[in-house]
C-alpha cells in the first residue's frame, strides 16, 4: 500500500492506497506535526487489520510536512508540495486531465491543472475558518454540524437583499432571487436560524464567484470542489444552484474531503511503478 498524510494545522488525513483502490480515509486532530503522522498511521493500520510492513512508502504533504523527517516508524516518507497534491488529488478523484481545483479548507486555493501542469493561480482568506469565525461571532456557535442544523430553518429573504427587492425583478440574465448584497436586509425581525443560513450563503457565493473568475482566467470549464467543507451540504447546495446561473459545471467527487492526501499518495503512485 501506499500512504497519503496531510498534515494540517489542526486536522491531518491519512488514506491508503493498493492499486486503484482507496484502502481506507481517516483524520484525527492533534496540533504537533509529528504526533498528528504518527496518530494517522497507527490509526490508519488498526482500522484497515494490517501492519506497519504493508506500507511501501508514506507520501506527506501540507504545512506540518516540513517537520518530519524522512521516515515515520522506519517506513521511508517522501514530501510533496500541498499545491501539487491539491491539482492531483483534484483531478484524480473527478476523472479529468483539465479544470480548476478548489481546496476549500480553512483557506481556499485555487489551483488549476492542465494536464501534468500544476499552477496555483492565488487564495483567499474566505473558507472554513471565516465559516466558523462568523458562527461564533453572531451566533456563539462552536461546530459547523450545529450551523447548518439552524440554517436548515432559516429564510434568506429576511436577511440578504437580492436583486427582485431592488429592481421589482430580474435583470437581464440575473434573476430576481439573486443576492444584490449579503447582510444587506437584517433587522430586528431576523432569527438566529435565518442569520445561520445568511452566513453558509455568504461564504457559498463569495467561493462560488472567485471559483468562477479563477476558472475563468485560466480558461476551464470544470470546477473541481475538495476540502472539509464539502461536507457541509448546504453550502455544497447553494454553490450548485447559484452555478446554474454561470453556467459552470461543478464537481464533488467521491473522497472530496480527502483529495489533498489521497493527491500526495497518487503521486508517487506511477513512478513506483515504472
Amino acid at each position: 500500500m501506499i500512504v497519503g498524510i496531510d498534515i494540517g494545522g489542526t486536522t491531518t488525513d491519512a488514506v491508503a492506497i493498493k492499486g486503484k483502490n482507496v484502502m481506507r480515509v481517516i483524520s484525527i486532530t492533534a496540533s504537533d506535526p509529528i504526533a498528528a503522522a504518527s496518530g494517522a498511521l497507527g490509526k490508519l493500520v488498526n482500522s484497515l487489520g494490517c501492519s506497519l510492513t504493508d506500507i511501501r512508502i508514506i507520501v506527506a504533504t501540507g504545512g506540518g510536512a516540513s517537520s518530519i523527517d524522512n521516515a515515520i516508524l522506519g517506513i521511508p516518507l517522501k514530501k510533496i508540495d500541498e499545491i501539487s497534491a491539491i491539482g492531483i488529488g483534484g483531478k484524480t478523484l473527478a476523472g479529468i486531465d483539465e479544470g480548476l481545483v478548489v481546496s476549500m479548507g480553512t483557506g481556499t486555493p485555487f489551483v488549476c491543472v492542465r494536464n501534468d501542469e500544476i499552477t496555483h493561480f492565488g487564495g483567499t482568506g474566505v473558507g472554513g475558518g471565516c465559516l466558523l469565525g462568523l458562527a461564533k461571532h453572531i451566533l456563539n456557535i462552536n461546530t459547523l454540524k450545529t450551523l447548518e442544523a439552524m440554517a436548515e430553518k432559516g429564510d434568506l429573504k429576511k436577511v440578504d437583499l437580492t436583486v427582485g427587492d431592488i429592481a421589482g425583478g430580474p435583470v437581464g440574465a440575473v434573476p430576481a432571487d439573486a443576492t444584490a448584497s449579503n447582510f444587506g436586509k437584517i433587522n430586528e425581525d431576523s432569527s438566529d436560524e435565518d442569520r445561520a443560513l445568511a452566513v453558509i450563503n455568504l461564504i457559498a457565493e463569495t467561493l462560488l464567484v472567485m471559483s468562477i473568475f479563477a476558472a475563468r482566467a485560466c480558461n476551464h470549464e470544470t470546477i473541481v470542489l475538495t476540502g472539509k467543507l464539502v461536507k457541509v451540504k448546504k453550502l455544497v447546495d447553494i454553490m450548485k444552484d447559484r452555478g446554474k446561473m454561470f453556467g459552470v459545471k461543478l464537481i464533488v467527487p467521491k473522497y472530496a474531503e480527502y483529495a489533498t492526501a489521497i493527491g500526495a499518495a497518487v503521486s508517487v503512485k506511477n513512478t513506483l511503478l515504472e
